[in-house]
């Protein structure tokens, strides 16, 4: 009697045969490295009767490798509001996070670290911005999510116009 052969489930197929070799990125831990919430002139900033502050917003990425397979990523946020020449409040954040690559090109890891490690950083690090501003008194701060793609594109274009020979260190 023929041996029937099992079917296998979408699933099943889809899976590569040694799924240990596939790419992956695994975050180990996040966490706020620093958080600082200055409110220099209150009570009299609270006082709403001048009109809004003009709010300037900065993001930056910094990275450090801890070893080969492990990156620590930090998202470095600050808003800065003022109003009649005077500082209203000054809110800045760094949210990091330790993540894990395993099977992954050497061509992958920067965009991976520089764009995809802060886009799952930022939901938390724009929460923790808009309670610091709410709790100083204010109307929370709402952050757009940036374009992190973007920002790699800009800082590899930086890089590659800095570099004589056009390479990308």
């Amino acid at each position: 009697m023929a041996k029937k052969k099992k079917e296998e489930t979408p699933e099943e197929q889809a899976q590569p045969a040694d799924a240990s070799q596939m790419p992956s990125m695994t975050i180990l831990a996040q966490y706020t490295k620093d958080a600082s919430f200055e409110n220099p002139n209150a009570p009299q900033s609270l006082q709403n009767d001048k009109g809004a502050p003009a709010i300037n917003i900065n993001i930056e990425i910094g990275r450090q490798m801890m070893d080969d397979n492990t990156v620590e990523v930090v998202l470095i946020l600050s808003a800065k509001a003022e109003r009649d020449g005077g500082v209203v409040f000054l809110c800045e954040l760094e949210y990091a996070g330790l993540f894990g690559f395993s099977n992954i090109s050497a061509e992958q890891v920067q965009p991976m670290i520089l764009i995809e490690c802060p886009r799952m950083l930022f939901p938390f690090a724009r929460q923790i911005m808009a309670e610091l501003t709410q709790n100083g008194g204010f109307p929370p701060i709402l952050l757009d999510p940036p374009d992190f793609a973007a920002m790699y594109r800009d800082e590899m274009m930086r890089r590659s116009a800095e570099t004589p020979d056009g390479l990308v260190n």
